[in-house]
């Protein structure tokens, strides 16, 4: 897919700008490009007199011009989005297709269409005025991040053994002490490795500092002792595969599921997502602010990172048990005697 062949001219100038001037990475334009053109191919099936039943795939939009884009009003993208909700495929390969996505994928969807036509009306002034201006995104229900225990996590940090057990031990207590995204840590390069911190490539190819502590540091060196044996000077990346490649993510989603499994821990209830959760929520409880986790995350938005303050906030605890109610207990009820009783059913 080459959204620079396909896309037509007014969509392929806003995944330009995403990709070169606001600097999102490919992987973040790709799926602009994939939403929009859902987007205007069901614009198209109910604008241009096509048949309900015909294949959404099959649409082409390689004619969307200026003209089409301004005649959709917040009526079409609402039709959208109930298709979206009811009808649309959740994977299209699946043999047996399940349909309607949920309201996070949804807001993501709609997020797409608002910037797109916030780029047309503000950026490029194509648009004296934006059709979808009011339009609302569906509401997401939040659940709170499931995470390790500090117990938990001391569990499967000694539960590593067998087989790339320095590799696979340093990648768990990287994860556990700085909450590294998956992407982030595969993207790690020995250059990036410095003698107090990790210079990491996060979201939109924006670089931070993580420091490091003793226990992340030793581990680190322990691997590399190994890795010089392994692989002398073959590969920049910092963890390998068998191969002596660059690790993938599938390989390191499986081996954080074979080590929660050795643990005794639920493989099929935690990830390698869940345990930037654990990094996190650990952190917080330990005293981090949370806009240094923020930062240490690498969020770009503040209200992404307070989502931790929610899981186990000390001071509501203490506020629940300081409540003028708290030692309240049901009085017992008075026993009536014998003659009470016979009085009543009289």
């Amino acid at each position: 897919m080459d959204y620079r062949t396909e896309a037509p001219e007014i969509i392929r100038s806003f995944l330009n700008y995403h990709e070169n001037i606001v600097g999102h990475s490919k992987k973040t334009v790709d799926e602009y490009y994939l939403d929009l053109r859902t987007f205007f191919r069901y614009m198209k099936l109910i604008k241009s007199g096509l048949p309900r039943n015909t294949d959404l795939e099959e649409i082409s939009i390689a004619d969307v011009d200026l003209a089409f884009v301004r005649s959709v009003t917040l009526s079409d993208v609402y039709d959208y989005l109930g298709y979206m909700s009811r009808d649309r495929v959740k994977n299209q390969n699946a043999n047996d297709p399940e349909y309607g996505l949920n309201s996070a994928s949804r807001a993501r969807k709609v997020s797409t269409i608002r910037s797109f036509y916030k780029y047309l009306t503000l950026k490029t002034h194509q648009l004296e005025s934006n059709p979808i201006q009011d339009l609302d995104s569906p509401k997401i229900m939040k659940s709170l991040p499931r995470y390790l225990s500090l117990n938990e996590s001391e569990r499967l940090l000694d539960s590593v053994d067998g087989k790339n057990k320095e590799r696979d031990y340093c990648i768990l207590t990287i994860f556990l002490n700085c909450g590294l995204r998956i992407s982030e840590l595969v993207g790690l390069n020995l250059t990036d490795v410095r003698a107090d911190h990790l210079r990491v490539l996060g979201k939109g190819n924006k670089e931070r500092v993580v420091y490091i502590n003793d226990a992340v540091a030793g581990a680190i060196n322990d691997y590399l002792a190994v890795r010089k044996t392994v692989a002398p000077g073959s590969e920049r990346a910092l963890f390998l595969s068998s191969r002596r490649e660059r690790i993938s993510k599938s390989t390191v989603h499986a081996l954080v599921k074979k080590h929660l499994g050795a643990a005794g821990l639920d493989e099929t209830k935690y990830s390698a997502h869940k345990l930037r959760h654990t990094a996190a929520t650990l952190m917080l409880h330990s005293g981090v602010d949370v806009r240094t986790l923020q930062e240490l995350l690498g969020h770009e938005h503040l209200n992404t990172t307070e989502i931790y303050t929610h899981v186990e906030n000390e001071g509501l605890r203490e506020a629940a048990m300081l409540s003028p109610l708290a030692g309240h207990k049901k009085a017992a009820k008075p026993q009536m005697d014998a003659d009470d009783d016979d009085d009543d059913e009289a």
